[in-house]
């Protein structure tokens, strides 16, 4: 069982994750299906450079795993529940309220 200190670094990871476009796009391609990362690069319109530091930042936050297949290696999410997770989140925003934006995010020091 997970302390509470351990709960808000869990979710403070998971948020700053999410924090940055880039991976929320990765987040969302990886719940569709495994890939790799030249194919993600491509279907994101990123440079694999681009792409494989967000890569690294998922894997060091514990999101995203490798799989060696052959000589290439595949990424995918580290557990489907994270699929899921993603989608019940993005239904709870959508749902609360979907026309907000964070506009002056820097003025009022959230998001």
């Amino acid at each position: 069982m997970l302390t509470l200190a351990a709960d808000i670094d869990v979710l403070a990871r998971f948020g700053r994750a999410l924090a940055d476009p880039i991976r929320c796009r990765i987040l969302l391609a990886l719940r569709q299906a495994p890939a790799y990362p030249a194919d993600l690069a491509d279907s994101l319109g990123i440079s694999r450079t681009r792409l494989s530091n967000h890569l690294a930042c998922l894997r060091d936050c514990g999101l995203v795993v490798t799989v060696p297949d052959g000589r290439r290696t595949r990424y995918e999410l580290a557990d489907e529940r994270l699929g899921h997770a993603l989608d019940d989140l993005r239904a709870a925003v959508v749902a609360v309220e979907a026309d907000r934006t964070c506009a002056d995010a820097d003025e009022k020091g959230c998001c």
